[in-house]
C-alpha cells in the first residue's frame, strides 16, 4: 500500500505543479515560498503528510469493506433491484440513491448502471437517472457519517452474518480515520508552511477544485476525499470558500474515475459515465464563481462548519438532479406518442424488439453455462430475465394507455399481437431463469457431465432455436407471410429433432453409457424446455397467416399427402 501510496503522490505532484503553471502570478509566488520555507516547517509537513496518508489510506480502506460486504451479502439483490427500476426516472433516481447509500460508492453504481446499458438491459435514459439518484445517495452516506461522529460503533451482535459484520467494521474503520485526520490537523494549523499553502489555495478556487478532483482520481472514492474536507473544515484547518471549492473538485473527480474506467468498454457502456461527467462538470461550471456568495448563506444557515460542507455537498447534488431529471426520459416508450396510436404501437414494438434482444442473449449464454459449468454466467442470465420482466410490465401498462385512445382495427390488432409476442418472450425468460438455469445449477452442484453425444445434441438443438430468434424477430417486425409459414415450419421440424434427440438418449441409455445413466432426467428436460421455447417462439406466425388466411381451422381437415400441413394456432 505505501508504494501505490507513493506513486500515487508522485503522479499528483507531477500534475499539480503542471496545474499551477496554468494559474496566474499569485500561483507562481506561492511555489516560490514553499520552496524557501524552513526546514522544520518542511519536518511538520511531512508528518503531517505521513499521518494524513495513512488515516486516508485507513479510510479508503474503511469505506472499500463497507461496499464488499453489502455486496457480498446481497448484490444480487441490489443488481436485480437496479435492473427492475428502469421503468420510469423517478424509480431509476430511488433506487441508484438507495443502492448506493449501502455501497456507499456512486462510482460502483454508475459503472454498474453503464454495464447494464451497455448490454440493452437499461435505457440510457434510465441509466443517467439512476447516475443522479447515485450522486444524491453518496453525499446522504456523507450526511450520515457526520452525524454518526457520536456513535460508539465497538459492539457488534454475534448474530449478525458475517458480510454484514465487515460492513460494520468497515464503518467503524471510517470513523477512526476520520478522527484520525482531525487529530492530524490539530497540530498543523499553527505551520507558516501549510498557512501559506492554504491561503494560496483558499484564492485559487480553480486550483483547489483541481486538486480534489486529483485527489478523488488517485483515490477511487470521492467519499473519502469529502469526509477528509469535512474533518479539515470541522478543525478549522480550510476556511468555508476553499472547503466548498474543494467539495466541487471531489465531485468533478467521482465523475472521472468511470470514464477512465471504461476507456476501452463499448460505446453504450461508455454514454453513463460520459453524462455523469457532463452533469457534473456543469454544475461545477455553474457554482465555482459563485462561492463568494454562497457562502456567506451557509454560514448563516448552519453555524457547525462540518454540517455546512456536508449540506453544500448534499444540495450540490439535489439541485443537479432535479435540473437534470426532467431532462432526461425513455428510449422508445414515449408518452406524448400516446396520443397517435400508430406511432405509439410503433415505438412499443421497438422496445418489445430490444426485450426479444435481452431474450435472445439469455438464450445464447444459455448454452455456454451447461457447456463450461459457468456460475458467474449463470448469476448474468439469472439477472437478464429481471430486465426482460421490467420490459415487459412497461410496455403492457403502456400499451393499456394507448388503448384508451380511439383506435381503428389495425391499430387494435397490432397492439394485441405486440402485447401477445412480449408476453411470450416474457414465458421465454421465465423458461430459462426459472427452468433451465435451475437445472444448470443442479449440474454444477452435482458434478454431472453430459455425454459427448448428448452434448452435441443440445448444442444443435440451440443452434436451430437461435436462428429461430432471429426468424421469429423478423417476422414480428415485418409481418411477412412468407417468413411466417417458414418460421411455423420450424415448429413442426423442431419437435422432429427433440424426438430423434430423445432416442438416441434412450438407445444410450440400453447400452449403459454412465454419463447419459447419470445425467438421464436432466438431459432430457433441457430438450423439452428448448421445445418449448421454440414453441412460444413460433407463435408469432399465428395472426400474420390467420390474417392471410394461411391457417387450417383444425388439424384433422382432410389434406393430399404431398401437401405438408402447418400447425393451427392451437397446436
Amino acid at each position: 500500500m505505501c508504494r501505490i501510496w507513493t506513486q500515487n503522490l508522485s503522479s499528483a505532484s507531477k500534475l499539480l505543479e503542471s496545474a499551477l503553471l496554468l494559474c496566474d502570478d499569485s500561483a507562481t509566488a506561492l511555489c516560490s515560498r514553499l520552496h524557501d520555507a524552513g526546514k522544520e516547517d518542511e519536518i511538520e509537513g511531512t508528518h503531517f503528510l505521513v499521518g494524513l496518508l495513512g488515516a486516508a489510506a485507513l479510510l479508503i480502506w474503511g469505506l472499500r469493506m463497507v461496499r464488499t460486504g453489502i455486496l457480498r451479502a446481497y448484490g444480487g439483490s441490489l443488481r436485480r433491484r437496479l435492473g427492475r427500476s428502469m421503468s420510469n426516472r423517478l424509480a431509476a433516481f430511488a433506487a441508484g440513491l438507495g443502492i448506493t447509500l449501502l455501497l456507499q460508492s456512486s462510482t460502483a453504481t454508475v459503472l454498474m448502471a453503464g454495464s447494464f446499458a451497455s448490454r440493452g438491459l437499461v435505457d440510457t435514459a434510465a441509466a443517467l437517472a439512476i447516475m443522479l439518484g447515485a450522486d444524491v445517495g453518496t453525499t446522504l452516506v456523507a450526511q450520515l457519517l457526520v452525524l454518526a461522529g457520536v456513535v460508539d460503533f465497538q459492539a457488534s451482535k454475534a448474530s449478525r452474518p458475517r458480510d454484514l459484520g465487515r460492513a460494520v467494521i468497515g464503518l467503524g474503520i471510517v470513523l477512526l480515520a476520520l478522527h484520525m485526520i482531525s487529530a492530524t490537523a490539530e497540530p498543523i494549523r499553527q505551520s507558516p508552511m501549510m498557512t501559506e499553502l492554504l491561503g494560496a489555495l483558499a484564492g485559487e478556487p480553480l486550483l483547489a477544485a483541481l486538486l480534489a478532483a486529483l485527489l478523488t482520481v488517485l483515490s477511487t472514492s470521492s467519499l473519502a476525499v469529502v469526509l477528509m474536507v469535512i474533518a479539515f473544515a470541522a478543525g478549522g484547518l480550510v476556511g468555508l470558500p476553499l472547503a466548498l471549492a474543494l467539495i466541487l473538485g471531489a465531485n468533478l473527480g467521482s465523475a472521472v474515475t468511470p470514464l477512465i474506467a471504461t476507456l476501452t468498454a463499448s460505446s453504450e457502456e461508455r454514454r453513463v459515465p460520459l453524462g455523469n461527467f457532463i452533469f457534473r462538470l456543469s454544475g461545477v461550471v455553474v457554482v465555482l464563481p459563485l462561492l463568494a456568495v454562497v457562502a456567506p448563506l451557509i454560514t448563516r444557515l448552519e453555524p457547525s462548519a462540518a454540517r455546512q460542507v456536508a449540506d453544500f455537498h448534499t444540495a450540490f447534488n439535489v439541485a443537479l438532479a432535479l435540473v437534470f431529471l426532467p431532462l432526461i426520459g425513455p428510449r422508445y416508450l414515449e408518452r406524448a406518442a400516446i396520443e397517435s396510436p400508430a406511432v405509439a404501437i410503433a415505438n412499443a414494438a421497438r422496445e418489445t424488439l430490444r426485450m426479444g434482444d435481452i431474450v435472445a442473449r439469455m438464450l445464447r449464454d444459455t448454452v455456454d453455462v451447461f457447456r463450461n459449468d459457468d456460475r458467474r454466467l449463470l448469476r448474468e442470465v439469472e439477472q437478464l430475465d429481471d430486465q426482460v420482466d421490467a420490459l415487459h410490465e412497461a410496455i403492457k401498462l403502456y400499451l393499456t394507455e394507448v388503448s384508451r385512445e380511439a383506435l381503428d382495427q389495425e391499430d387494435h390488432k397490432r397492439a394485441i399481437d405486440v402485447i401477445t409476442f412480449t408476453t411470450n418472450l416474457e414465458h421465454v425468460g421465465d423458461i430459462v431463469d426459472k427452468n433451465l438455469m435451475e437445472l444448470a445449477q443442479k449440474k454444477i452442484r452435482n458434478h454431472l457431465k453430459f455425454s459427448g453425444e448428448g452434448l452435441a445434441e443440445i448444442c444443435a438443438m440451440h443452434k436451430r432455436l437461435m436462428d429461430n430468434v432471429a426468424l421469429a424477430l423478423n417476422v414480428f417486425m415485418s409481418g411477412d407471410v412468407k417468413l411466417a409459414r417458414q418460421l411455423l415450419a420450424e415448429k413442426v421440424a423442431f419437435r422432429e429433432l427433440e424426438r430423434q434427440a430423445s432416442e438416441s438418449h434412450l438407445a444410450r441409455l440400453r447400452s449403459g453409457k454412465l454419463e447419459s445413466i447419470e445425467t438421464s432426467s436432466l438431459h432430457l428436460d433441457v430438450l423439452r424446455d428448448l421445445k418449448r421455447i421454440n414453441s412460444h417462439l413460433t407463435s408469432v406466425a399465428y395472426p400474420i397467416l390467420d390474417t392471410a388466411g394461411e391457417l387450417r381451422q383444425s388439424r384433422l381437415q382432410t389434406r393430399s399427402r404431398s401437401e405438408p400441413a402447418l400447425p393451427t394456432a392451437g397446436g
